[in-house]
């Protein structure tokens, strides 16, 4: 468990330090021009750790499972050689699908505006701002989201039946209580990368008649809730990560 939340701080650090740059630069600086080529690398890279971040949270969710439904295997199925290879397995699948994505991008002309909605580059904006067929790269985008998040989605959904099908099956009550509450943690995580997710999307793709600050809003949202609200969430859950921070916490406010 302790592998998988380690990965998901990295994804929630590497989605924070890709905006950090352009959004230091427009509210300190007044910088609002961002080249092609770095607007393609920050969304490559904004795209990548959010695919990350769901592969993770499935990887969290598989954790679960095994740990309520084979608790005596579960140091033999989940092994430190297995953990690594998911990990690269979860960089491997997300270069894989987002990089034709992207080198999509280069093919466009862009001869409209050129002020992208966000304060960060996004597919469905930089797409918008072209002037030649973009319909390609939107079903290539679609394809991409539907095969990382969309298939991730419902493969935690599986497992979380499969959970509640196996905690039903012990006798006891306070069994029951206790196998719940180690999945409190993720659910919340799930929900705080989701929800924010989908409705993006679901802006992007039929909200066209909503107000600018309404995908401002939601976007922004999308890029800075995960990042904020995971650490609070296991904090709060898991006693040996609140007992760290509280020792952190004293020394800091003595220096």
């Amino acid at each position: 468990m302790y592998y998988f939340l380690s990965m998901l701080s990295t994804t929630d650090l590497g989605l924070s330090v890709s905006t950090l740059v352009t959004m230091l630069g427009i509210f300190w600086f007044n910088a609002r021009e961002i080249s092609f080529n770095a607007c393609l690398s920050q969304m490559f890279f904004i795209q990548l750790f959010t695919v990350m971040e769901s592969s993770v949270l499935l990887a969290m969710a598989f954790d679960r499972f095994v740990a309520i439904s084979n608790p005596l295997r579960y140091a033999s199925i989940l092994t430190d050689l297995k953990i690594a290879q998911i990990g690269v397995a979860i960089i491997t699948r997300g270069t894989l699908i987002l990089t034709p994505m992207v080198l999509l991008l280069k093919r466009l002309s862009f001869c409209h505006s050129h002020v992208l909605h966000h304060s960060y580059c996004f597919h469905p904006d930089v797409m918008k701002l072209s002037c030649t067929d973009t319909r390609i790269n939107s079903a290539v985008g679609l394809i991409a989201l539907i095969t990382t998040a969309g298939v991730d989605s419902v493969l935690i959904i599986l497992s979380y039946l499969l959970i509640i099908k196996t905690v039903f099956s012990i006798a006891s009550p306070e069994e029951r209580k206790k196998a719940f509450s180690t999945c409190i943690s993720h659910v919340g995580a799930v929900a705080v990368f989701y929800i924010p997710l989908i409705s993006l999307s679901f802006v992007h793709r039929f909200g066209k008649w909503a107000p600018p600050y309404v995908h401002t809003l939601i976007a922004n949202g999308y890029l800075l809730l995960p990042p904020v609200m995971n650490p609070i969430i296991y904090s709060v859950k898991t006693k040996q990560i609140r007992r760290a921070v509280l020792k952190v916490l004293p020394s800091a406010t003595k220096d």
